[in-house]
């Protein structure tokens, strides 16, 4: 169970975390992923740039074989840098065919304005919200210091509630080499809810390098690192 291994994470996890900790991590990096769901793989590239104040980050995946034949899967999350991690201002989420949608943070109204097939809705902000490529890098601004933690997710489709708990250290094997990871997981509201785990670099700034997703027929969608580079 989840809950019996975040008691084991313990004070050495929580020292580990404080002795590598960075302020920030390089202006530009990029991160190229290989995402596997099932027996379809697509190759995702990410690039965050950041001048301390505010923050870029792109995300683009492209199928490989037959997927290829789709075109690009391009996300984007622009905002701002604060001493509480990653302030989203706004999420695009952009798909062959004409498919996009939306989400706009009005931080002073604490609003979330989403646009989904030419139509828009003003949902309520809740306090810790976050789009989906925000909620993965802001711990490469601001490391986690507890063993769970609230958010949402607002991705232009709706709110989600997430709680997330720490499951411990790991050191992970990828292609990109072998790192020391912090292992975050969501905790599920049922045997219905998807799982959600992920795997952060632990001496790389707190990047994402693992994010795995299974639903709750068995589908599952692995997302690992290949290479870091600038």
């Amino acid at each position: 169970m989840i809950s019996t291994l975040v008691r084991r994470a313990g004070l050495a996890a929580l020292a580990l975390w404080a002795a590598v900790a960075q302020a920030a991590p390089p202006e530009r990096i990029t991160l190229t992923y290989e995402l596997k769901r099932n027996s379809l793989v697509v190759d995702v590239s990410e690039t965050l740039e950041h001048n301390g104040r505010t923050y870029a980050i792109t995300s683009e995946g492209r199928g490989r074989g037959i997927l290829a034949l789709f075109g690009v899967l391009k996300r984007t999350s622009r905002g701002r840098v604060t001493p509480q991690g990653l302030r989203p201002d706004e999420f695009r989420d952009e798909r062959p065919g004409g498919w996009t949608v939306s989400a706009k943070f009005d931080w002073d109204a604490r609003s979330v304005t989403q646009e989904k097939n030419g139509k828009s809705e003003t949902l309520k902000m809740p306090a810790t919200a976050q789009d989906p490529l925000s909620l993965a890098y802001s711990f490469a601004f601001v490391p986690p210091k507890g063993k769970e933690y609230d958010v949402t997710r607002a991705d232009g489709r709706g709110l989600t509630p997430f709680r997330f708990a720490v499951v411990g250290t790991e050191t992970l094997a990828t292609p990109a080499g072998e790192m020391q990871t912090l292992h975050i997981a969501k905790l599920r509201d049922g045997p219905e809810d998807r799982a959600t785990d992920i795997w952060f670099a632990v001496e790389r700034d707190f990047l994402p390098v693992r994010v795995l997703v299974v639903d709750s027929d068995g589908t599952r969608s692995d997302q690992i690192v290949t290479r870091i580079g600038k």
